[in-house]
């Protein structure tokens, strides 16, 4: 079952405390996983799918020992096989100020809400826009 997004726009949470987008930061010795998506999407656009980016975060936070490529994709087949929560609740779009978009191959780029082109995707329509989910429930 195929889980990324395509032509798609995730939007800045409604809650989201900032005003631009801004570098996660470490918190402690292991890092969290905005510092983790952050790296892999930022400089590098279009190069991840939302798969890759959720399961190599959940990877990394998993500190696993050294694995071959077989092992790694099994591992990657085990964790695809239960539900998993997609980018929309991912703290770059809810709390840093990012907005995520996927292009047609459903590769992502990472866009700060204080842009200009952040601003166009949000009007002209070319993608399907979706909000990042809310931090708060009210």
């Amino acid at each position: 079952m195929d889980m990324n997004y395509y032509r798609t726009f995730i939007a800045v949470a409604d809650d989201c405390p900032v005003k631009e987008g801004v570098a996660p930061k470490d918190r402690g010795a292991k890092k969290t996983v905005a510092v983790l998506q952050y790296e892999m999407l930022a400089g590098r656009p279009f190069v991840h799918t939302q798969e890759d980016v959720l399961f190599d975060t959940w990877f990394k936070r998993h500190e696993l020992p050294e694995a071959s490529d077989e092992e790694i994709a099994a591992l990657r087949a085990k964790f695809f096989s239960k539900p998993q929560a997609c980018l929309r609740s991912s703290p770059l779009p809810k709390k840093h100020g990012w907005g995520l978009v996927f292009n047609a191959e459903g590769k992502i780029a990472l866009c700060p809400m204080e842009s200009a082109e952040y601003r166009e995707h949000l009007a002209t329509g070319t993608l399907k826009i979706l909000k990042a989910l809310r931090s708060s429930r009210t």
